[in-house]
């Protein structure tokens, strides 16, 4: 019998591997500038890659898949590494050795959060395990490990906080805050925190449901897509002060679809209102801003802030790589809707589809992963002009 993420096969049937094929996007491209040139890469790191992150000191932690057989099962557990700046590689994780009872399961690593000191780790893992019955039951859960492999566990209990997703930490590198899902299929969560010495988690905002979040830097503050439990009224835009409980709204959307990214700064936000526009907001002027045609995609903000990078596909799909410069940001006219820019785009890395992407957060390079063999290759990151003003 197998297991692999999502589903149980029996080892004398016929395994057909599941193949993430590229999806294509047909939003028609304004004409495209020369895009940047890109040598061989810096470093590559021949593995199949299924998460990796930089640390604020430039390290790269990174997941490989690794399947492994028992006497009943084809398992699936993930090894986790990291490497530094030299190339030096090291294992912090051994997957085949990570066990949870007696149950079977097996798991992939979708995605990390570094803290920031550098030397504390959230790893989220999509987790397949048979239930009481026998059947499969999928779930993300998040674990929490310092940087040599060492598994910590908040207040003394689970170092494997079940039903956590898109956790980062807060500015104290002790607590940090995670989405919990309330309405399937990713519709709505509740937000909680944990604290590695106070004790495990509790829910914040009670009573209160949200999109989508991320973490301001430098703070203990995390802004958030807020929608009302009945999916009756618009989503808002919240900043919320995780310290003292206090919140304060931005602003209201016209839509949401995801995407939600604050700037390196803390000062702008950026986010996808529908499957085509992505719209850029002032946090201290809420009514500045600006909408993009770009398509839907995973959009990340240059460090200087000048330009956003965006994969032209959802997350785990493989897309073209280009960059938008961020145009100035400005109060549409009284009672009528904010203009839709047509933005250039500039293809990086010849226009080649990746699967996924990082720009360190000192500016210097950015890693992407190709599909197929899904090395990850380290490049430096290009000069891309500056903003418009």
């Amino acid at each position: 019998m197998a297991i692999r993420p999502g589903c149980f096969l029996p080892r004398t049937a016929v395994v057909l591997a599941l193949l993430l094929a590229s999806l294509p996007n047909f939003t028609q491209l304004p004409a495209a500038a020369s895009p940047p040139q890109f040598d061989k890469p810096l470093q590559t790191i021949d593995d199949e890659i299924t998460a990796f992150a930089f640390s604020p000191d430039g390290r790269i932690v990174y997941s490989v898949n690794r399947g492994f057989k028992t006497k009943k099962y084809d398992l699936e557990h993930d090894d986790i590494w990291i490497a530094d700046s030299g190339g030096k590689r090291r294992r912090i994780l051994q997957g085949d050795k990570f066990t949870r009872g007696d149950q079977p399961f097996t798991y992939v690593i979708e995605r990390f959060s570094w803290s920031p000191n550098g030397r504390l780790l959230l790893a989220q893992l999509f987790t397949s395990a048979l239930d009481e019955s026998g059947r499969p039951e999928d779930s993300v859960n998040t674990l929490v490990l310092d940087d040599g492999g060492k598994e910590l566990r908040p207040g003394g209990t689970d170092n494997f906080i079940r039903n956590a997703a898109e956790a980062n930490w807060l500015l104290d590198n002790s607590t940090f805050i995670y989405l919990k899902e309330v309405l399937k299929p990713k519709m709505q969560f509740s937000v909680k925190q944990s604290n590695l010495n106070t004790g495990p988690s509790h829910n914040s905002f009670e009573e209160r449901t949200f999109l989508d979040c991320d973490v301001l830097p430098h703070s203990n503050v995390t802004i958030a897509v807020e929608r009302d439990k009945a999916l009756t009224g618009p989503p808002r835009l919240q900043e919320l002060d995780m310290a003292s409980q206090e919140d304060k709204e931005i602003a209201t959307l016209d839509g949401y679809q995801g995407g939600l990214r604050v700037s390196p700064s803390g000062k702008k936000v950026l986010y996808f209102v529908d499957r085509e526009v992505l719209e850029i907001r002032d946090l201290a002027e809420p009514s500045r801003l600006a909408r993009l045609r770009v398509g839907l995609g995973v959009a990340q903000w240059s460090p200087d802030e000048s330009h956003i990078v965006i994969k032209r596909a959802v997350e785990k799909k493989s897309g073209e790589l280009v960059t938008v410069t961020v145009p100035r940001l400005a109060a549409p006219a009284k009672e009528q809707d904010p203009p839709v820019q047509e933005p250039e785009m500039r293809f990086l890395f010849h226009g080649l589809s990746i699967r996924d992407f990082a720009i360190s957060p000192d500016g210097h390079f950015i890693a992407i992963v190709a599909p197929g063999k899904r090395n990850l290759q380290i490049y430096p990151f290009p000069e891309l002009g500056p903003a418009s003003r």
